[in-house]
């Protein structure tokens, strides 16, 4: 359904996967890769997010690079350049807000290690409005968020219960965060799954019907805030 698209990023270029929807126009959304990269997985999903009416943006944060293996991803993630990381991610914004094909705000979903940056974006970029983080690995200390710029935001957090639920630290802190600038945070749990429970290429972490309510629950938030 999508195509590749090379778009400005702070001065340079990136590249991402668009998906635009039958419709031919809708709200924008980014969508933020695992770990692993820029995978079949996620440009399934920015594909998904088409069929909903959206024009779905993934861009590649690694610039090329992917793996199957956890050791090569975690090796992946912890050599992802947070500054570009940020470039990147609001220049997909900034590309997606002047597309003739998107109306209103831009929103943004990430999961796992993108559930962190797409909750950090909002913090970022003016032009993302929503953020959703699935299953977030939070580590803040690597983004320094500046959470005052969530001042009438809206941020949507789906925990998995393997993550410790919505009473993980990172959790709890981000959600305070969020409510104390001035932004609306809603936390999700969903008992009995494992970290990354809306992978269907992982079957052993796959579980379909919180997967189905988790992707309910983030298209009717974008659909209402963007």
């Amino acid at each position: 359904m999508g195509e590749t698209v090379i778009y400005p990023s702070n001065g340079g270029t990136s590249e991402g996967y668009l998906a635009l929807p039958k419709s031919g126009s809708g709200p924008a959304v980014i969508v933020i890769q695992e770990w692993w990269g820029l995978v079949p997985h996620i440009t399934s999903l920015a594909d998904r997010f088409a069929d909903a009416g959206f024009v779905a943006l993934a861009p590649d944060l690694y610039h090329g690079a992917q793996t199957t293996e956890p050791d090569e991803a975690g090796r992946l993630m912890m050599g992802l350049a947070m500054d570009q990381a940020a470039k990147d991610i609001a220049g997909a914004a900034e590309y997606l807000a002047g597309r003739p094909e998107t109306t209103g705000s831009v929103g943004a979903v990430g999961f796992c290690m993108g559930g962190s940056l797409a909750l950090w974006s909002a913090t970022f970029s003016d032009r993302i409005t929503a953020a959703v983080g699935f299953y977030p690995a939070v580590p803040w200390e690597r983004m320094s968020p500046q959470w005052s710029n969530y001042e009438g935001k809206t941020a949507l957090i789906h925990c998995s219960e393997e993550d410790g639920t919505s009473a993980a630290e990172g959790i709890k802190a981000a959600r305070a965060a969020i409510e104390e600038a001035g932004g609306t945070c809603i936390v999700h749990d969903y008992p009995g799954t494992r970290h990354a429970f809306v992978n269907d290429d992982r079957p052993e972490v796959y579980n379909a019907a919180a997967a189905a309510s988790a992707w309910a629950r983030t298209v009717e938030l974008l659909r209402t805030h963007l």
